[in-house]
This record gives structure tokens, sequence and C-alpha cells, in this order.
């Protein structure tokens, strides 16, 4: 984007107002996110988010396949800790594979001419 001199300021004024909007919905959201506290669950209740039986918690813990807490004898699971090994366990499309090959070959492509 090609500016001239006179448009300068206006130009200026926009990214300012830009930029304390942006500011701004980064602090409401930190704001929004520090208020809910993180809930934790029972292995029953670990179980229904995960669609599995209780005895396959049970083993994926002895596993340590799933990430949990134990308090004395009661095992407890963090919602937000579950919904991140459900994304980790994510497969790629093969729209998804091919583009990080690009991304990777042709990196070490420049790497390697120079």
């Amino acid at each position: 984007m090609n500016l001239t001199f006179d448009q300068l300021p206006e130009a200026v004024t926009n990214l300012t107002k830009e930029v304390s909007e942006l500011k701004q919905l980064l602090i409401s959201k930190e704001q929004h996110s520090a208020e809910q506290p993180e809930k934790f669950l029972t292995i029953q209740q670990a179980a229904a988010f995960l669609s599995l039986s209780v005895p396959t918690i049970y083993s994926k813990v002895s596993k340590r396949e799933l990430p949990f807490m134990k308090q004395g004898k009661r095992l407890y699971f963090s919602l937000t800790e579950l919904t991140e090994y459900l994304k980790n366990g994510k497969k790629k499309t093969f729209a998804e594979v091919e583009a990080e090959a690009g991304k990777y070959l042709s990196k070490n492509k420049k790497s390697a001419a120079l």
C-alpha cells in the first residue's frame, strides 16, 4: 500500500485506533479466562467426556496415557488437559501433510543451497 505524505496522519490515526481495539479485546479475553476457574472431573465424568468406559480410563491412567491428578485414593482430571489430549490425537488430513512436506522440502532446499 502506497501512502502519500498527506494521507500519513489519517493512516496513523486508524492504526492507533485498531491497536487500541485489539488491546481491549486481549484484556477482556484475559479477564474472562481468569474469571473461570479450571474445572476438574471425576473418573466417571472423564469417562463420559471421552466416551470411554471407566475400566478403559483406569487402564490409560496406569499406562500414563491420560493426564490425571491423584488426591488420596481418588483420581481427578482437568477438563482443559483432557481437551488438549483429544486435540493432540487429531490426525492430519492428506492436504495438511502435503503442505507440511512442501514447507519442509522448500526450507531444506534453501539451507542446502547455502
